[in-house]
Order: C-alpha cells, then structure tokens, then sequence
C-alpha cells in the first residue's frame, strides 16, 4: 500500500480555471497537481462557469466540470455513481462551502479538506433563508463524518472542527506553501513602496473589504497620495464602489479585476500594506505570499489570520471591525519607513517556512491514512 500509486477524486466548487477561484482553490491546484506529478491519477469533479469546457485538462490532471454553483451539491452523487464507479481509490472533499456529504452515498474512503467553516458568519453574506440552511448543513458535519479523517489549514479550523464533536485524532493541520521562485523580494532599488493599500481576493461581503475605505479620508491627512487598490472578481463589487463614492474617497479606490502572472507581480511590488480585514478564515495564503515579497500585513485579529500573521513583526492585528485600531496602524506602516522596513524583513523570513512539497507529502500521507483507517 505505502508505494501504490493512488487514484485520486477530488470534489470541490471550483477549479483553478473558475473565474472565482481563490486561495483555497490555489492550494489544492499546486498539492494535486504535485500529487499527479509523483505517479498518482488526479481527477477533479467541479461545477461548470462561462466559457469552461466540460472536459478539461490542467497539469495533466483531468478536469470534469457538471451544474451551476446552485445544483453541483445535488449533482455529484450521481455523477460519482454513474460514470466514476470502480476507478477511484480516495475521494477528497473539499468542503469550502456546502457539504456534498460523500460519505452518505459512496463506500470510498473520504479524505475532506475544510479551508474554514462558515458558522454564523455566513449572516454576514447571505440572506437569512439561504444563511440558514448553510448554518443547519455545518451543524450536520460531525455525525456524516464521522469516521474520516479532515485536513485543515491552521488551528484555529481545527478548534472550531473540535468545538463541533469532531475527534481531535481525526484532525490534521498541514500548512500551506508558497511558490518562491514566483513570490520574491521585490526589486526596489533602495526606495520604499509608495502609499498604496492592497486587498487580494474574492470580492465577496463577509469579507469586510470595505473597513479600509472607511479610514482612506483620515489616512490621507497623512499620506496625500494614500491609494486602496482591490484586486479580485466577485458579486461584492458593485457595492464597494458605492461605498468608496459614499465616503467621497472613489478617486482612491482603483478596481483591478482578477490579476495574475507578471501583473500580479508588479502590484504587489507596488503595494505598502496588504489588508485582510475578514471576522474568519481558513488561513491567510494572500498575506504569506505578500510577505514573500517584502509587504507586511495589517489584519483583523480573527481565526486563521491570527495565525498567518505575526503580530507586532510581520505585520499588525487589530480587532475586527475596530476601525480607530485599522486607521493607526495603517497610518503607522504608511508613514514610519524604518518600522515598514524591519516588518518588511521579517516578513520575508517568515514566507520562507512555508513549501509545497512539504504540504505535498503531508497530504500524500493522509490519502493513505484514510484508505488505511476507513472501515475500522
């Protein structure tokens, strides 16, 4: 068993091609596409967007793509049933928002990826019919999987996973990596970045994206040039443009759409302070990958980030919502160059902990232990 390649199933809402994709996504992409790499057979099982084939292939992982983000839950049991029968060895659920609840409807061991569980924070997003029903479907989690084993991002999932009746021997923290030969220490020439705030992800309103419009007109008592740049796609958009316009601050908020590649790059190299005032995360993949290449992070003080972030070295943590705190520190990172510096630094020590392969082979051995430990 121990060197047996492995037939891998992964389910989950997006692929790395979705217009939407995030960190999450991000992640599994580069420890499965890793996997497939060492010999294993990588099959992802994603729901359909504009412009996505049905069929893909990305890495030489195979890529099929059924429903809308509104149906794909109710479609995968099937699907599995019909067409992926007797060629899987471990599915791999990816449980960042609905739980497809595999384990009820197929007798493959189940390996499931939690980034973070939305708990009442999904309030904050949806209306009150939908918010509901996601909150029941969590509460389900404990008794439909029960006898598998959870792959987690930081402690603070692994807290809330415990909190809920899961046994912590079935609870795993694997770290995440980072690509360093992509994220590196900008080229600055001996000269500081300018004033320039940096949000990067999804654009979506449990995020809280808006808390640093709120304090632009303030920070720019101090930094003239003070500019909040948003990078990322989502159905919060058209609401953080108003609120920008609301707070007479429109001509310093710049919306730049999904970035990637050389763009992704040059922004970062650009940016002062990278903001994530979320109430809760799985982890804080955006802030590690900033501080690779030299920025601090100035977070809320909430789960997961508390954790990507060290207070007080790579950057600050403020309690959420709390924006007095958000303005200070910000104002602090914007105008104090010799405290910027020195985060600056350890940030980059920081980024260096976290690798790929590591994540890689931690991943590899939890695939095992599940098919080892399923059944008994």
């Amino acid at each position: 068993m121990t060197n047996r390649s492995l037939k891998i199933l992964i389910v989950s809402y997006r692929d790395i091609r979705h217009p939407e994709q995030g960190g999450a996504e991000v992640i599994i992409h580069e420890v499965y596409r890793r996997l497939q790499a060492k010999g294993h057979e990588v099959t992802f099982l994603t729901c359909k967007f504009a412009g996505g084939g049905d069929r893909d292939e990305i890495d030489g992982m195979a890529v099929r793509r059924i429903g809308n983000l509104y149906n794909f839950n109710f479609l995968t049991s099937r699907y599995i049933n019909r067409e992926l029968k007797g060629s899987v060895d471990v599915v791999v659920e990816d449980l960042n928002k609905l739980p497809f609840y595999t384990p009820s409807f197929t007798d493959l061991p189940v390996l499931v990826n939690i980034p973070h569980l939305f708990g009442t924070t999904v309030f904050q997003q949806a209306l009150p019919p939908l918010a509901a029903y996601v909150y029941l479907q969590e509460r389900l989690i404990p008794r439909v999987y029960r006898d598998c084993q959870f792959q987690v991002l930081s402690e603070s999932t692994r807290g809330d996973l415990e909190s809920r009746g899961i046994p912590p021997e079935q609870l795993h923290v694997v770290k995440t990596g980072i690509d360093h030969d992509f994220y590196q220490p900008a080229e600055r020439n001996g000269s500081l970045p300018g004033p320039n705030l940096l949000y990067l992800g999804r654009l979506k309103k449990y995020k809280c994206i808006e808390f640093p419009i709120q304090v632009l007109a303030e920070l720019a008592k101090t930094s003239p040039d003070v500019k909040y740049y948003i990078a990322g796609e989502g159905d919060y958009r058209e609401e953080l443009e108003a609120k920008a316009r609301a707070c007479g601050v429109e001509d310093r908020v710049v919306f730049t759409g999904y970035v990637e590649g050389r763009e992704k790059q040059e922004l970062l190299g650009k940016t002062r302070v990278l903001c994530y005032t979320s109430p809760k995360e799985g982890w804080g993949l955006s802030v590690i990958e900033a501080n690779a290449v030299g920025v601090p992070c100035v977070a809320s003080d909430s789960p997961g980030l508390c954790e990507a972030v060290r207070h007080d070295s790579t950057g600050y943590l403020v309690p959420h919502g709390d924006l007095s705190a958000l303005q200070a520190r910000l104002q602090e990172l914007l105008t104090d160059d010799a405290r910027w510096s020195e985060m600056s630094g350890h940030g980059m020590k920081w980024a260096q902990e976290f690798r790929w392969d590591k994540m890689t082979d931690e991943t590899e051995s939890l695939l095992r232990l599940s098919i080892e430990r399923h059944g008994k």
